[in-house]
């Protein structure tokens, strides 16, 4: 019986100011998947965590990947596919978009690698589709491509691989829920123009900090007028985590995804462990249990571990 292992590493979208184009991989967290290639055509998913995630096929994040897979390919083999999550759901480290990159990535492999990187992201987003009722690629395009990325397009996809730069990412996910489905539904409709055009150069910023290694330059793009002003009020210490980050020597960061967990970029390991540290005693204060990953940008991704 053919099977692959994967890691499938935690991801960071957004970066501030780039809501659903840009994100990042990061080490850790990360899933741990195992995907068998069946002579049957059965979806099965096995998850041997503790999250009490659905495993029937068409509700699980994977095994719509799958099923979308199959169909495409008008495929008779079915799919076994076992679930060790160690992304918490609802964190913002891109825990739905690791199952559903890890399965169509695991399933490519299984097949003979028939599929581009853009193609496993097309399939990948009917799994974000499912957990938070949008195509969105923000989190898949990092978990598959590695590094950092530019979503383009999300139809027809479209992604850009960035740089990924020497650069210390610490996140902390205060254990607090913020559905992906209610993030969305508190923004704005319908945004000023002089917003837009801010959020823009911080956009262009960014990109151009980031491809030309210009720590200042992306210190100063990290700056979001649109989506943190209003999601920010959802995840307590919010505002108190980034003014003492900045503090210690940080260049920037904000929610991940659409939080609770909080991100910061930094150019060495001590100040990044800093962070770390104030961030686990700001939520130790309000007894707020939280858990807290220092780690460099992750440049490949999903990892296959064995085949």
């Amino acid at each position: 019986m053919k099977k692959v292992k994967l890691q499938v590493p935690a991801t960071v979208a957004n970066l501030v100011c780039g809501f659903d184009i840009l994100g990042m991989a990061i080490h850790e967290p990360y899933d741990e998947m195992e995907i068998k290639l069946l002579e049957t055509p059965e979806i099965i998913i096995r998850h041997i965590d503790n999250f009490g995630l659905p495993e029937e096929p068409s509700k699980n994040v994977a095994g719509v990947v799958l099923l979308k897979i199959q169909e495409y390919l008008n495929l008779k083999n079915g799919f076994e596919v076992t679930i060790n999550k160690k992304i918490k759901p609802g964190s913002g480290l891109g825990s739905s978009a690791a199952s559903a990159a890890g399965a169509a990535v695991g399933a490519n492999e299984l097949l003979g690698n028939i599929f581009t990187d853009e193609e496993l992201v097309y399939f990948a987003m009917f799994g974000e589709k499912l957990a938070s009722g949008v195509k969105h690629a923000d989190n898949i395009a990092p978990c598959i491509f590695g590094g950092i990325t530019l979503v383009k397009s999300s139809n027809p996809v479209d992604i850009i691989p960035l740089s990924s730069p020497d650069l210390y990412v610490t996140a902390v996910h205060p254990q607090v829920e913020v559905k992906t489905s209610d993030a969305r539904q508190i923004l704005k409709k319908n945004i000023l123009l002089k917003d837009a055009i801010e959020q823009w150069g911080n956009i262009a910023g960014l990109v151009a900090g980031i491809q030309k290694n210009d720590f200042q330059l992306i210190g100063r793009s990290l700056n979001d007028v649109i989506v943190e002003p209003i999601r920010s009020i959802l995840i307590p210490k919010f505002n108190e985590i980034k003014e003492k980050s900045l503090e210690l020597g940080a260049l920037g960061g904000g929610i991940s995804g659409s939080g609770p967990s909080i991100f910061m970029l930094s150019e060495k390991e001590e100040i990044s462990q800093k962070i770390a540290e104030m961030m686990k005693s700001v939520y130790d204060e309000i007894d707020i249990e939280s858990f807290v990953y220092v780690s460099k940008i992750n440049p490949s991704g999903i990892k296959i571990i064995e085949n």
